[in-house]
């Protein structure tokens, strides 16, 4: 009786310890999910062992935990070495130990969680993005260096957008400005920045875009490492320039751009020259041709010189005159020639000239205009400044006079630029 009872609880299929922990070592160690698995904890318990670093994690609530170990080889390639309280994101394999039974995390790598995360999926989609071709100098185009159409993207709201009108009127008057605005932060930031862009291709008359959004923080700028806005700049028929306010990292965006700069502002400079630097040059190109052409008048003359000298030595008559009269005529034929090239640099120089001129405050104001100030000497913009009663001072072309403001009369509506809306 009580074998037949020793033979029905112990069947013949029964395994020892050691089948039952390799078999369940067999399940664990080659699930392909436990097999490269990325877990977040907070670190609960860290010892150092000749072999290795022992460590705990465990969810913040501290209802699970995980035993880690990182050995000694892998240990100064991880970014961020495991420390008691600290939040990790961590990269291994599960491995089981038959000896006690446990199983435990070997490690690979160790990131600090929320950034950590981040930086990953950044270095993820830029090793894409450099698999592809995306990032290769090769492929970057030059910027028109005088265009006469640019296209803007960026926040209506933002000071980017004030900041590059700014510095586009300065630097470069009559430039034809096309404005597409963009929500440049939040969930939405992604789509609109794409929508802006295919809205400037689809018009055509832009021949560089400037991509703008003045500093914040990391968060802020997610959106300009969005794998959709990374990818509409890199297919972009326009050549796209970046300025966006930030030192510290590039973002995609940056690196897939035909070019980048740090600052809204750069990126207006960038893309435009400066109307008196153009003068300055063909004021120097205007003194540098002058100068060529005295130096070959010198050495046409000595050369000249030279053959007079050496026909009366010869005494050839003939040969002497047709000499000279060839001299003189490639002479004539210089002469010609530079002095039309010499008109047509002066006439561009008193163009330049006059268009400065144009713009000069004083030059305004004696053409009937006047400049309006505060007592404070601040310049008066919009009559939404003013408040009735209030002290004025008029500069005109010759003096100054004083009012008072005795009524506001509300602007009419400005048409000054050109917006392009979805």
């Amino acid at each position: 009786m009580t074998a037949d009872f020793t033979d029905f609880l112990i069947p013949d299929t029964a395994v020892s310890v050691a089948g039952l922990t390799d078999y369940m070592r067999l399940l664990l160690e080659q699930d392909e999910q436990l097999r490269q698995i990325w877990v977040i904890g907070e670190v609960s318990s860290a010892n150092n062992h000749r072999s290795g670093l022992f460590f705990t994690l465990q969810d913040p609530d501290g209802q699970a935990a995980i035993k880690c170990v990182v050995w000694n080889g892998q240990l100064p390639k991880l970014m961020q070495r495991p420390t008691v309280g600290e939040q990790l994101i961590v990269l291994g394999s599960i491995k089981l130990y038959p000896a006690r039974g446990e199983y435990q995390l070997s490690v690979w790598q160790a990131l600090p969680a929320g950034v950590g995360l981040q930086a990953l999926r950044y270095q993820q989609l830029r090793n894409r993005l450099e698999a592809e071709g995306l990032l290769d100098p090769q492929r970057k185009r030059s910027l028109p260096s005088h265009p006469q159409t640019i296209a803007v993207v960026t926040s209506p709201t933002a000071a980017a957008w004030g900041d590059i009108q700014k510095t586009l009127k300065q630097r470069y008057p009559g430039l034809h400005v096309l404005f597409a605005p963009a929500t440049v932060q939040g969930e939405q930031a992604p789509e609109s920045i794409v929508k802006a862009i295919e809205r400037v291709e689809k018009d055509g008359r832009a021949e560089v875009i400037i991509l703008s959004r003045g500093g914040g923080a990391v968060e802020e700028l997610a959106c300009f490492n969005d794998e959709r806005v990374v990818r509409a700049v890199a297919n972009c028929t326009i050549p796209i320039i970046t300025g966006i306010g930030h030192q510290r990292d590039e973002s995609l965006v940056d690196l897939v751009a035909d070019e980048n700069v740090h600052t809204p502002t750069a990126a207006a400079e960038r893309v435009v020259p400066a109307l008196a630097d153009l003068y300055n040059q063909h004021q120097q190109r205007v003194v540098s041709l002058q100068q060529v052409v005295q130096r070959e008048l010198e050495t046409a003359d000595n050369q000249l010189q030279g053959l007079r000298e050496r026909l009366q030595r010869l005494r050839l008559d003939k040969q002497v005159q047709q000499q000279m009269q060839a001299l003189i005529w490639q002479r004539q034929k210089l002469v010609q020639i530079t002095s039309v090239k010499l008109q047509q640099a002066t006439q561009y120089l008193e163009m330049l000239r006059q268009k400065l001129t144009t713009l000069d405050p004083k030059a305004v104001l004696q053409r009937g205009y006047a400049v309006v100030r505060q007592e404070d000497g601040m310049t008066v913009r919009n009559a939404s400044e003013l408040a009735m009663g209030q002290e004025l001072v008029i500069q005109l072309g010759q003096g100054e006079v004083k009012v008072r403001v005795t009524e506001l009369i509300k602007p009419p509506r400005r048409q000054g630029r050109q917006d392009l809306h979805g």
